[in-house]
């Protein structure tokens, strides 16, 4: 035994050359960002019931217990066909971020600094007078995804942003109050938009235009302003994450950040310290 042992020649460059591990790097930082992704969504917990089945059919087949084997087999086949449409918000956001390149996206409304800097000010003047009034709003800013199918759902404004306009759109009891404003670059694309709610676990205390704040940065990745009716605090959404008791200055940070392309690369960093 001891020759045999000494007969093997085991050359850790060999297993570990510079392609290896370059190969296992790429690897781990791929499946790092898919963790990121599906963080604080449903597919966590889809991924544990996979995980369960996995478990199930091994400790099947290890018991010889070949009827209960044959039916969890047949069910992960179904698994991988509909793993697909399960995972259809997940591969979508995947996809969207794949393509969200210098190259590949389009910058927030091809807005200058001073645009941005002006259109930001306007916004934060208004959710000023929202929030003292007490008057619930959801205005939603678009950046490198498009929302086109969300502003067929409103009613088309095309009108340049001010506070003046987005206090009266938020008004009580008019046409227009009761839905999402959604801006593109410095216009108002439309109000009244429809948005879908978000599908993860949030607070009992957030009403719908909460959810459908948080709801719309999950499946894109534009940002949600949102003033509470309720107690007129102000909060914002971005990736699915919600940050709540802003005041002004914070909120126009936080905006002006975001929106301007070469910040844009500091705002997960932000985020995270938030």
């Amino acid at each position: 035994m001891l020759e045999w042992i000494k007969s093997i020649n085991f050359n850790p460059l060999e297993f570990f050359s510079l392609t290896s591990i370059i190969d296992i790097v790429i690897v781990a930082f791929v499946l790092y960002r898919l963790m990121l992704l599906i963080r604080g969504t449903r597919a966590v917990q889809l991924l544990k019931g996979l995980a369960v089945l996995v478990v199930a059919t091994a400790a099947s087949s290890l018991l010889q217990l070949y009827t209960l084997q044959w039916i969890l087999k047949q069910a992960m086949t179904a698994l991988i066909v509909a793993l697909p449409i399960v995972f259809q918000p997940e591969l979508r956001r995947g996809l969207e971020k794949l393509g969200g390149g210098r190259f590949l996206s389009r910058q927030f409304g091809s807005a200058g600094e001073a645009d941005i800097e002006t259109m930001v000010s306007e916004i934060v003047r208004a959710v000023r007078i929202l929030s003292k009034d007490r008057t619930g709003a959801l205005i939603i800013l678009e950046r490198a995804t498009g929302l086109e199918e969300y502003i067929d759902t409103g009613i088309k404004v095309a009108g340049k942003v001010s506070g003046e306009l987005l206090v009266n759109i938020f008004i009580p009891r008019t046409p227009l109050h009761d839905g999402a404003v959604i801006i593109r670059g410095d216009r108002i694309m439309a109000a009244a938009c429809v948005l879908p709610l978000t599908q993860g676990h949030v607070s009992k205390s957030l009403g719908t235009r909460h959810r459908a704040g948080i709801g719309i940065t999950e499946e894109s990745d534009a940002m949600s302003v949102i003033v509470s009716e309720e107690t007129g605090t102000i909060s914002l959404a971005v990736e699915g994450v919600l940050s709540g008791g802003l005041d002004d200055s914070a909120l126009a940070d936080r905006l002006t950040g975001a929106l301007h392309p070469e910040k844009r690369g500091n705002l997960a960093a932000l985020w995270t310290r938030r």
